[in-house]
């Protein structure tokens, strides 16, 4: 790390699903001791920051990110003891622990809301938010993200209550200083364990619109936009900065759907006090806004990554991410997952995504090329925002089972939370029972055992990758230039530090081409390559289907 730069920017943080991750007691589902167990894996690929998906007592109403006890860990995962040895073992190899903050709503079964909806004048009534009907029906006309209102009706009390995602995820009331104050509290207890921060969950809804009016027009369908908009989020944060982050110099992530790039700096500005960095969505969305598959062009892509760059400036920072455990498969989404292709694809995007000005994120299984899962019926799926759409869409008519399946198949969440294929064995090695999801067909092809075996495997390239933006400060640190932003499928990048500038090479299709540098450009000695490695002096190089490279730059 460089002196006086702070840790997180030179990481490479790797995202574990646990549910996912690895099984090890046979019961199906992942734990904490399969985390503990695999952590060599991690090592090898060179990773320093594990980003852990909520590992807390949960119902599971969606996966873990309804909590409801955030100082106990989830019975499937293990125990508290469990939790605190894979923890000593991540410190053993130099890995850090980024826990999942899920604080703009909890479970319905927390102790604070079974309070609240006891009765009115409950104490922890205001720990959440109640509304009285209007015209025999919800307060609002707010959606939920899983479907149906944002509003449930409690007929104990005679009100209705806010839950942007699921009626079992009622959101917390961020204006009752109370319910800050416990937050910070709880993140003081995992602070305190040694972890080294949060990643925070839909943080930027937080703050409620005064008076939560009607949404009008197009605000109908794109709710997020209102949601992330309320007029005291950035004040909460600064408190969160100056009671729990700055303190104890934690890292946060903020997850930040419905922030447009034009904003991501009044989260991220250092000189705010704020986040370190967000989740910023419309990249990783491009293609599929919502449930339905879009097209998308690659000087779109470029366009948004320069944009988001230029806005982070000298006193902000980016996330660099094209997968979590809310989107499809990276390969499968913006590569070509054919056989013939999914490996070169795969290790394009990855080239593209450890090279960036900005803290790069890797989903798990995203480092051996895994796919979207061939999902053919609707009893395959688990998601809950799946069952949602089912519901609103095909149950009322709206849309053909035929035509949203075709759509999910392309675009659920699920994809991404199948579980990791470690072996060639029955059910990827993932584990001894039957698998909470189905385990991808294809993990007798593609799998980490082959790869740590093949040096020119997916798995080799992202270590390289990590190794090389490591050694070259310019990888992290140093100016992004797209030198031809409008070309359709070759993506050319510099990045300039100091007196070191290197030259990025993608193309992102499959037909070769002869491509000429622009700006009087050469390639210099070539650091990293998938596909043909042109002479050093070179100013029109052989770009086959879907070529990657790093090269010094050479100026003729």
């Amino acid at each position: 790390m460089t002196q006086g730069t702070p840790w997180w920017k030179e990481a490479v943080v790797y995202q574990i699903y646990p549910r996912s991750f690895m099984d090890s007691n046979g019961d199906g589902i992942g734990d904490l001791n399969g985390i503990t167990a695999r952590l060599d894996h991690l090592q090898e690929l060179g990773i320093d920051t594990v980003w852990l998906s909520p590992h807390f007592d949960s119902p599971n109403a969606d996966n873990g990110y309804d909590i409801r006890d955030y100082r106990k860990v989830m019975a499937e995962f293990g125990t508290m003891d469990d939790f605190d040895r894979m923890l000593a073992a991540m410190n053993e190899r130099g890995i850090r622990l980024v826990l999942d903050l899920v604080v703009n709503h909890s479970s319905d079964q927390h102790e604070w809301f079974v309070q609240s909806r006891s009765s009115r004048d409950n104490p922890y009534r205001d720990h959440y938010i109640w509304r009285d009907g209007r015209d025999g029906g919800p307060p609002n006309n707010y959606p939920a993200f899983f479907g149906g209102s944002a509003w449930e009706y409690d007929g104990a009390t005679d009100q209705w209550y806010l839950h942007y995602f699921a009626k079992e995820q009622p959101d917390l009331n961020w204006e009752n200083p109370t319910v800050r104050a416990e937050v910070y509290d709880l993140m003081k207890f995992w602070l305190d364990k040694g972890v080294a921060g949060f990643r925070m969950d839909v943080i930027a809804f937080i703050s409620k619109q005064p008076g939560l009016p009607d949404l009008m027009g197009d605000e109908r369908f794109r709710p997020q936009y209102v949601y992330a908009r309320g007029p005291r989020v950035h004040e909460f944060l600064h408190e969160m900065h100056t009671e729990v982050l700055g303190p104890y110099d934690a890292v946060s992530i903020g997850e930040a759907f419905g922030v447009e790039v034009a904003d991501i700096a009044k989260f991220t500005d250092v000189d705010r006090e704020e986040l370190s960095m967000i989740f910023q969505f419309d990249l990783v969305r491009l293609g599929h806004p919502h449930w339905r598959q879009q097209s998308f062009t690659w000087p779109e892509f470029k366009r948004i990554v320069a944009d988001t760059d230029a806005v982070a400036g000298a006193s902000g920072w980016n996330t660099s991410f094209l997968a979590n455990h809310d989107n499809p498969r990276m390969v499968s989404q913006f590569g070509d997952d054919r056989p013939e292709w999914r490996e070169r694809s795969a290790k394009a995007l990855a080239t593209w995504n450890l090279t960036q000005r900005a803290t790069p994120f890797i989903y798990q299984g995203d480092e051996i090329g895994m796919t979207n899962y061939p999902f053919t019926s609707i009893e395959q799926y688990d998601d809950v925002e799946v069952r949602g759409l089912w519901r609103g869409l095909v149950e009322t008519g709206k849309v053909s089972a035929e035509e949203l399946l075709a759509n999910l198949a392309q675009t659920s969440r699920d994809h991404s939370r199948t579980p990791v294929q470690w072996t060639a064995d029955a059910h990827g090695g993932f584990t001894t029972g039957t698998p909470w999801l189905a385990v991808n067909p294809n993990h007798t092809s593609i799998n980490a055992e082959s790869q740590r075996d093949d040096p020119d495997s997916v798995f080799h390239h992202h270590r390289a990758l990590i190794a090389l933006r490591r050694s070259h400060r310019a990888l992290v640190h140093g100016a992004y230039r797209d030198l031809d932003p409008e070309h359709p499928y070759v993506y050319a990048y510099t990045r300039t530090l100091d007196d070191e500038t290197l030259l990025v090479l993608l193309h992102l299709g499959t037909e070769t081409h002869e491509y000429t540098l622009p700006h009087g450009l050469r390639v210099g000695d070539t650091l990293i390559a998938c596909g043909r490695v042109p002479e050093p002096g070179a100013a029109t190089v052989t770009l086959e289907g879907w070529h990657s490279s790093i090269h010094v730059v050479s100026h003729g």
